[in-house]
């Protein structure tokens, strides 16, 4: 299997004859602003950046006429307009100020695109401010705070705003909303598996809001085998394991650090349920999707979207505590590998995903297929 990050990235020539063969198709030219700390796709670890691919390629393949802005190492079918040759990453000189930067390149030829797809850290201020009348799209990638509120009360309905769940559009219901689009993966790379082997699985970076020393106490509670497979990259990464996680270990465990994609989905795939002892209200969980996509049920906290992304007693638990995920662990054998594939095919694909933003953008602009 090709990881993402090596995988060709192109036109699929059957979709693009269907699509094209629509004679009142007209395509939209489409601007869509990444951030540019990290290369388009990811490397390594990155959720928003990966999304931001899939719907990059995903447009392109519907015909579009679309420009990544992005940072000038990234890899896409898409025209690259960058002003960075390389992203900085998070040990950046000055990563705001490089941010700033590359947004502000993008916004000021917010003009020449029909819409712009915005997934930026500062888009919001940016689309506020253009002069351009061009319809600005922005996903909210990270949950409610202060700072964005009072900025986004600011924007008012000069942006068209997309939660990726229903929990985070209702984190602050004051703010009008063009839709709720859910993340997507790429199915094709999360290969379905029936058969499972006995035991649980943790996947995220080390962080209090991730849970990675929850996920240890609820293995050893279960009297399952854990493999941990951990981003333990940033100091604060690094700092947090070393305080929280290592003390807790009991050497049973499995600690794989940045694994390849091959080695994620493997071991997703064969994992009997994956642990979310999530510890913050995130707005979507795209590791949730990952799982179900290889067939592999989730035990979650019930915070956050994790409600609205697992179907309790279908593709998974949805708990309150970490007594009652241990206690959920038994329980697994019951779920069916098949159904949380399918949850996952129906509402978590890239081609979903994709689809519906393309709709919200036709629906701005004036246009459609039909």
């Amino acid at each position: 299997m090709i990881p993402p990050e090596r995988r060709p990235l192109g036109r699929s020539d059957v979709e693009g004859r269907l699509i094209n063969s629509s004679r009142s198709f007209r395509p939209l030219r489409i601007a869509v602003v990444a951030p540019v700390v990290l290369a388009i796709p990811p490397r390594g670890y990155g959720g928003i950046e990966r999304v931001v691919s899939l719907l990059t390629e995903g447009l392109v393949e519907r015909g579009h006429e679309v420009t990544l802005f992005a940072s000038g190492d990234s890899r896409t079918s898409a025209t690259l307009a960058s002003v960075l040759d390389e992203a900085p990453g998070w040990n950046g000189a000055d990563v705001r100020a490089d941010e700033m930067y590359h947004e502000t390149a993008a916004f000021l030829r917010a003009g020449d695109f029909d819409i712009v797809s915005d997934h930026s850290w500062f888009g919001a201020h940016l689309a506020a401010l253009a002069a351009s009348p061009t319809p600005v799209v922005t996903t909210l990638h990270l949950p409610w705070g202060d700072d964005n509120r009072r900025v986004h009360r600011l924007a008012g309905d000069r942006i068209h705003r997309v939660a990726i769940s229903e929990h985070q559009r209702g984190g602050n219901p004051d703010v009008e909303w063009a839709a709720t689009i859910h993340n997507g993966i790429d199915l094709q790379i999360h290969p379905y598996r029936a058969d499972k082997e006995d035991f649980l699985v943790f996947l995220g970076r080390t962080a209090d809001e991730k849970g990675p020393e929850q996920a240890v106490e609820v293995a050893r509670k279960s009297g399952r085998h854990l493999k941990m497979l951990v981003k333990r990259e940033e100091p604060e990464e690094i700092e947090h394991w070393e305080r929280f996680v290592a003390p807790v270990l009991s050497g049973d465990e499995e600690v794989i650090e940045n694994p390849s994609h091959e080695q994620k989905v493997d071991i997703l795939g064969r994992a009997a349920g994956l642990l979310f002892p999530i510890q913050w209200a995130e707005p979507f969980g795209l590791v949730l999707a990952e799982a179900m996509a290889c067939g592999t049920p989730v035990i979650g906290l019930a915070r956050g979207a994790v409600p609205e992304v697992v179907e309790d007693g279908v593709t998974g638990f949805v708990v309150s505590s970490l007594d009652e995920m241990a206690d959920a662990v038994p329980r697994l054998k019951r779920l069916s590998p098949a159904a949380c594939r399918e949850r996952g095919e129906r509402l978590f694909s890239a081609r979903t995903m994709t689809g519906r933003y393309e709709k919200l953008f036709m629906s701005l602009s004036g246009t459609s297929r039909a």
